[in-house]
């Protein structure tokens, strides 16, 4: 069957082959100056009624769901005991379930306490995607993320500490030329921090109608990388990440010019000589007119 979906409709590539329920509309912050995913929505926090509805007309043809996706981007600013009762609603329907996720930002992390993250991680609620884009309180603050590492950091083991798997991402060249130091310096520091279960890079890719406003808040001349800059700030990045716990991190967004993947931190040799390679093979890149969210 097709539910009824207000377009446009995102979810993590790993998600691909999971139902998605639209719980939420829209993202209720809705200010990151290089994100442009729900900025014809206006922020609605769907009724139980309609959630109900869509949960049982999907459960009778779709039984054997296995893995929901809880959209739009702020489910999570969703009450906790509604949060609780729509998951826990979602296992009684579906005896095949395994897991339930949703997007996460680090102020709806935050302001749950860690008995509300706990009781609707015990719901079944159980991965969050988190976007940590950088950890550069200067870019981070030049993007109008809602954000610095600090909290970045606080969100990601609060979450963490109450049980939960985190998939974090963060963006290549958000921070152009004049702050690639600085980006990926902040970021890895991030990283090591909080050490998350998952982690992807994305490549920055600005939509035309959310580009003058990303230019307006950098506040300065704003410098893209190169392809090659963007691998070295790749490069970098592994270089930095200094985790001794498991990480599966992956870079094959379809925004990204090159592609590799590995497990910090048995695989940060490999993943360097690999990119050391692909330096030196440039007919590996993903095409311009390939890339894209």
């Amino acid at each position: 069957m097709m539910l009824n979906y207000d377009y446009p409709l995102y979810r993590p590539p790993s998600e691909a082959q999971s139902l998605i329920f639209q719980v939420t509309l829209g993202c209720s912050f809705n200010e990151c100056s290089f994100c442009d995913m729900y900025r014809g929505k206006e922020y609605v926090e769907q009724p139980w009624e309609e959630v109900k509805k869509e949960i049982d007309l999907t459960a009778n043809q779709m039984s054997d769901t296995k893995r929901i996706f809880l959209a739009d981007g702020d489910a999570l600013n969703l009450s906790t005991d509604y949060m609780v009762q729509i998951v826990e609603y979602l296992y009684n329907k579906f005896p095949n379930l395994e897991r339930v996720s949703c997007y996460a930002m680090p102020m709806n992390i935050l302001k749950k306490s860690p008995e509300e993250l706990k009781k609707m991680y015990d719901a079944g609620l159980t991965m969050l995607y988190l976007g940590i884009e950088s950890g550069s309180d200067i870019i981070l603050k030049k993007v109008t993320k809602g954000a610095v590492a600090k909290t970045i950091i606080n969100a990601c083991n609060k979450a963490k500490d109450a049980g939960y798997t985190l998939s974090c991402m963060v963006i290549l060249g958000l921070g152009g030329k004049t702050y690639t130091k600085d980006h990926i310096k902040g970021t890895s520091e991030v990283i090591n921090a909080c050490s998350p279960h998952y982690l992807a890079t994305l490549t920055l890719y600005l939509e035309d109608r959310i580009k003058n406003e990303f230019f307006t808040k950098f506040n300065e001349q704003f410098i893209p990388i190169s392809d090659l800059e963007a691998l070295e700030e790749l490069e970098n990045l592994v270089s930095q990440i200094d985790v001794k716990n498991k990480v599966i991190f992956r870079s094959n967004h379809g925004s990204n010019a090159y592609t590799i993947k590995g497990v910090f931190p048995q695989d940060k040799e490999a993943m360097l000589e690999k990119i050391t390679w692909m330096k030196q093979h440039p007919e590996v890149i993903r095409p311009k007119g390939l890339r894209g969210f």
